[in-house]
Formats: structure tokens, sequence, C-alpha cells
């Protein structure tokens, strides 16, 4: 067990180098109580340091935790973090124009899984933007393999596009286990992919784009590209009162077994694109297809997106998955997960297989 002054050092040009390694130590910091302290926040990208989604975390975790904070300000490249006990409560959140609610989600939600009683987060933002998970990937492959550890309910009320945002989405999380119980939580057993059963997804653009069927095109070019997996395919079209003008896609693959998907032990990929001004929607919804058909065709149980953002739950409850790829987000968040917790994690490029043990920690968990 760390010492309670002892912070954890994390380099921010590790891996990435992005904002994924300040939300990963956020949401471990929160939860186990160990401060920390990062240099070269998203140093050498366009604009360095944290952006709003960062600052907002930080704002939010603070105010759970009575945290000690030092730097924290937007442009910052360094941050100190030091937590005092996760207090849950309800809390209403808002990230400013278009600054990704996902990407707060991703700080909030280690925490919110494991505390001691329920939480109801209501976050305003940007629910489908640029270098973010898309809020339809979050409620459709990550929040199904989470369940194994909390009740989660996640509701989209509102959608936001750059640059105005002003979407509003609703998470309510209901923890079957805490920092005392969790490794007796179920763990993840993710390396066998299950034959593909069918695919669905979502098409979704603002109200004013509805004159030009830009849902109903995007989701044609995409059932269209993806035809020969001879699998039914089924992607909803919907139009939204929105901020801003905005589209996209985004698209599941559900592996089954006997032709049935399996809501206990669920394998489901994601893919998704953004539409942009002057990009005809076909392409837009052939590119995610395209992208959908490059995870289906890795052979594995778990996507590259995924694998990254379940990393935490190896560690601290064990498991093992094999993933389409391992990615730098994935490389980064064990980084940071080994940073507090010591050796805990394998991660094996060549298989593409992510094991945790409960047995091989350095440190005890602060309970």
């Amino acid at each position: 067990m760390k010492e309670e002054t002892e912070f954890v050092r994390l380099d921010g040009c590790f891996a990435e180098g992005g904002g994924q390694i300040v939300r990963s130590a956020l949401g471990l910091s929160a939860l186990l109580g160990i401060p920390f302290d990062i240099h070269s926040i998203r140093h050498g990208r366009c604009t360095s340091g944290l952006k709003a989604q960062h600052v907002t975390a930080i704002t939010a975790l603070q105010e759970l935790t009575k945290a000690t904070v030092i730097g924290g300000k937007a442009g910052s490249e360094t941050l100190s973090f030091k937590p005092g006990q996760f207090v849950p409560k309800d809390l209403k959140i808002d990230v400013g124009t278009a600054g990704s609610i996902t990407l707060v989600i991703q700080a909030l939600i280690l925490p919110m899984i494991f505390a001691k009683k329920r939480m109801n987060v209501k976050i305003t933002g940007g629910t489908d933007v640029e270098w973010s998970m898309p809020i339809d990937y979050l409620k459709e492959v990550l929040i199904p393999q989470l369940r194994r550890y909390a009740h989660i309910e996640c509701n989209i009320h509102r959608r936001g596009y750059y640059p105005k945002g002003n979407g509003l989405v609703e998470m309510d999380v209901r923890p079957r286990f805490d920092l005392s119980t969790m490794r007796s939580a179920p763990s993840i057993q993710l390396v066998k992919a299950n034959p593909l059963v069918m695919v669905r997804g979502v098409a979704h653009a603002s109200h004013d784009l509805a004159q030009a069927k830009v849902a109903e095109r995007m989701a044609q070019a995409a059932a269209k590209a993806l035809k020969d997996l001879n699998v039914p395919i089924d992607i909803r079209q919907e139009y939204h009162t929105a901020a801003s003008t905005g589209c996209g896609i985004a698209l599941f693959a559900y592996r089954g077994v006997g032709g049935e998907f399996d809501v206990e032990d669920p394998q489901i990929l994601g893919a998704d694109a953004l539409g942009r001004m002057g990009v005809p929607a076909e392409d837009v919804g052939a590119k995610a297809a395209r992208l959908l058909k490059t995870q289906i065709g890795a052979d594995a149980p778990v996507d590259e997106f995924l694998a990254d953002n379940l990393v935490p739950f190896i560690a601290l409850c064990g498991g093992v998955l094999k993933t389409t790829k391992i990615s730098e987000h994935t490389k980064a968040n064990a980084y940071v997960v080994e940073s507090f917790l010591g050796k805990c994690l394998d991660v094996d490029g060549e298989s593409r297989i992510i094991r945790g043990s409960l047995n091989v920690f350095t440190r005890e968990l602060p309970i």
C-alpha cells in the first residue's frame, strides 16, 4: 500500500501521449485514494495541455473526493491531484460547447462503478465529436461489458455536435461491488471469438439534414458494404434537434453461439464515422462499414477501443482478453494502471492478449 504522502509520478508523453493518461489516472486516484502528479500533458500536440473535458473531469472528481489540486486549468501541461475519500453523490456537469461527454465519463466511470452507493450523473456537452468515443459506442459496446460489475443505464436525451455541443447524457450506476469486494467480482474472459451473428447500428443527424436524407444515405451505404457478411443487418435512422448541424454513424458487430447473441457474455465490436462538410453521406457510411469489417476480420472478441477501456478492470478484478489490436491507448492505460498498482498486467503484442492477475500485485490495494 502506498503511503498517503507518496505520489504516483506520471509522464504525459508515454505511448500516445494524450489525454487518456490523465483520464485513467484521475479514475484510479479517486477510487484508490492515491495521489498523483503528471507532467508534459498532451505535449507536442497542436494545442498542448489540458482541454475542456479534462478540466471538467478534474473539477467533478475534485468535488467528489475533496481533492487538493495544483494545475488543472485549461492549457496546463502539469497536474497534481491528491484525493480524499470518494463520496458518491448525484452530479450535473456541463463540459461547455462540444467538449466530449464520453471522455468525461471515462474518468468518472471507474470510481462510480465501485462506489459505496448509487450515482446519477447528467452531463451536457458533445455526444459525437472528433477524437473521442461516440456516445453510442459507450452505450452499446462498453457498458454491456461493465454490467458484470454494476447495474448501469445510459440515456441519450439530446445529441450534441461540434461546435456548439449542448448534448445531454444521463448515466445511472448502481454498484454491485465496492473497493473492499471488487476482487470477488466476475472476471473478464474474452479470448475466443464466437461466430458473427448480426450487425446493428444507428445513423443519426440533426433535423436540418432530414430533407437531404443524410441518415438514410449513411445507413444504406453501410448496409450495402456489409452485405457480404451474410448476417442480418439493422441500422436505424434518427434525426435530432441539435444546436449545431452534424451527423454520424455507429455500427456494432455481435458475436454469439448457435446463431444467438448472449447478453450475459457479450461479444460486441464497434466502429463509427462522423460526417464532415463536403463529404457525401454515402462515404461516411461506407467508411464506418470498412472499419467494422477490419475489426471483424481480426478474429478477436474485443476491439481495440474496448480493450483500452477494460484494462483497469482486468487489473483490479482479474481476467484475460484478446483484442483486434494493442493500441497506443492500451499501452498508455497499462502504464498508468501499473504505476498505481505495480506489476499486474501482461500485454502481449504478438498474440494481442492482455492478462490481469489478482495474485501478482506488488502493492496491496488501500482498503
